[in-house]
């Protein structure tokens, strides 16, 4: 390998690493990219449980078939589960052959030549790679005991596990970063649920009690009482859909922006008076930092609209404009004044939105008067 594509794969791989924030996928980058950078026929990476096994064991180079005649991982396997102890390199020209190795199961591949790496955060060991089987570079002739990993293999290695570290702790502020927004995202939805709703209900209440007091005394007024209590129980029962719909969890994760999207405007429509819609044009997957962004954006947007706006109709869009996604949320309802908004002190989330604009490296807009309905407009880059 020559040093400009020597340097040109390592970069590669670290950039791979670090461009997604799912632990899960930077876990699987970090092995795929082990495997490929030292031209090992198998990769493996191990989790530890903190207690002696593995959590979690990726490999790369098995096929799904394979992996599944392995059968489970024994908790304490040998040499593999001994380098969460060391955490020392193990570099060897025959695993077989270390006192520690234990066997492989029957429809285990064979391996020889073993290279290993703790990936470590100081003192603390996060997992650990595992290469075995070096390929030969093309045209040379393989030797019996195959071309085995090299000290400079060690030496790349090292370098690639410090920065699976990084990434790896990265992604796991990132996804403790994300459940404490979404617990105060659920707070907040409690706080205005138990707002809307028991104002609702008291006001249901009196208006029962005033409609019983009436009954004999002026039957036509307390039907028109019980009418209100009709109405008021509609409207109890519409802010509680749509407080359920905002709690229930997005499937962002197993669904994608577009179909947990589509779901949510779905029910909203059923729930309210005013027609909701989407519109959809020649949408890309994108990271999930932004797909989380714009439909939280999407939901405050929506919500703002149906409850302060009385729209007849709300369109949500989703599109492509050169090379950056746009969101926009309209509606034609009341509108308001934006500048006497902020002069009053006045958000209606339009902050909040703002903020998760800028966290993924995009931009917010709001066009809005009273009497013109409102326009919210959220770009981010990767469309």
């Amino acid at each position: 390998m020559g040093q400009r594509t020597g340097l040109a794969a390592v970069s590669a791989a670290l950039l791979a690493m670090n461009r997604t924030r799912e632990v899960r996928d930077v876990l699987q980058t970090i092995v795929a990219s082990a495997r490929e950078l030292l031209a090992a026929r198998y990769a493996a990476l191990g989790i530890p449980d903190g207690n002696g096994g593995f959590a979690q064991f990726l490999v790369d180079g098995v096929s799904d078939r394979q992996w599944k005649a392995i059968g489970p991982l024994p908790r304490q396997h040998g040499i593999l589960a001994a380098m969460l102890h060391g955490a020392t390199p193990v570099r060897l020209a025959d695993v077989r052959k270390d006192p520690r190795f234990e066997g492989w199961p029957a429809a285990h591949p064979e391996m020889s030549d073993f290279l290993g790496m703790p990936i470590a955060d100081g003192e603390e060991v996060l997992g650990a790679l595992f290469l075995a089987n070096k390929r030969c570079p093309p045209g040379q002739p393989k030797p019996d005991d195959g071309c085995g990993f090299t000290a400079a293999d060690e030496e790349l290695l090292r370098l690639l596990a410090e920065h699976a570290a990084i990434a790896l702790t990265n992604a796991r502020l990132h996804e403790r970063s994300r459940e404490l927004t979404i617990a105060d995202e659920r707070a907040r939805l409690a706080h205005e649920l138990h707002d809307a709703v028991a104002q609702k209900l008291f006001s249901l209440r009196l208006t029962a009690q005033a409609a019983a007091t009436l009954l004999e005394r002026d039957p036509e007024r307390a039907r028109s009482e019980l009418g209100q209590v009709a109405a008021l129980a509609a409207e109890a029962a519409d802010e509680l859909r749509a407080a359920v719909i905002e709690l229930r969890p997005a499937a962002l994760d197993e669904d994608g922006l577009l179909a947990t999207l589509r779901a949510q405007i779905q029910v909203l429509d059923r729930a309210h008076p005013a027609r909701v819609t989407l519109r959809c044009e020649d949408v890309r997957a994108l990271p999930a930092a932004q797909e989380e962004a714009l439909l939280r954006v999407a939901q405050e947007a929506l919500h703002n609209a149906l409850r302060h706006a009385d729209p007849s109709h709300v369109e949500v869009s989703l599109c492509r404009r050169g090379v950056r996604a746009v969101l926009r949320v309209r509606d034609d309802g009341v509108g308001f004044d934006p500048a006497a908004v902020r002069a009053a002190g006045r958000h209606l989330g339009l902050v909040s939105m703002r903020d998760r604009a800028a966290a993924v490296g995009g931009g917010l807009t709001v066009e809005s008067a009273p009497g013109k309905g409102t326009v919210i407009e959220m770009e981010v880059p990767g469309g």
